[in-house]
């Protein structure tokens, strides 16, 4: 069976580490980082399925901003936004940008997982498609 790559961005340490561990548990290979800033560096030395990305993060780079440069990087990455109540407006903003969903905080695990799997499926068909395309290039 394939591994899948997450990697979890969020400036709550304890809720970091919670879900990259429930995550790992599940047999997903999870990286974490606790702002947009590490995010993209480990972005630039790692290959991502999907990214769960809260668009409230204090300092100098909030969820929305990340989301902009981790598209220039990795565009086939899946991003899942995670927000508040009050952000919403926020989440259609990154809809818009190329996120894949948001969910609401506080998020449910299974939530959670049922739109990973379909972020790793959307990925997995604009894969195959870019390859293809590749192929029928190849063989004109």
């Amino acid at each position: 069976m394939e591994r899948f790559n997450v990697l979890v961005v969020d400036d709550e340490q304890d809720f970091l580490e919670t879900l990259v561990n429930r995550l790992m548990k599940r047999d997903i290979d999870t990286i974490g980082a606790a702002s947009g800033e590490e995010a993209l560096k480990i972005m630039k030395d790692n290959m991502f399925d999907a990214v769960v990305l809260d668009i409230k993060m204090p300092g100098g780079m909030d969820g929305i901003e990340t989301l902009r440069e981790m598209k220039k990087i990795q565009p086939l990455a899946e991003i899942v936004l995670l927000t508040g109540h009050g952000s919403v407006e926020t989440s259609i903003e990154g809809l818009k940008l190329g996120a894949f969903d948001y969910l609401l905080k506080p998020i449910k695990l299974e939530e959670l997982l049922v739109k990973l799997s379909l972020a790793f499926e959307k990925k997995d068909l604009h894969s195959h498609k870019i390859r293809n395309l590749k192929i029928k290039e190849l063989l004109r």
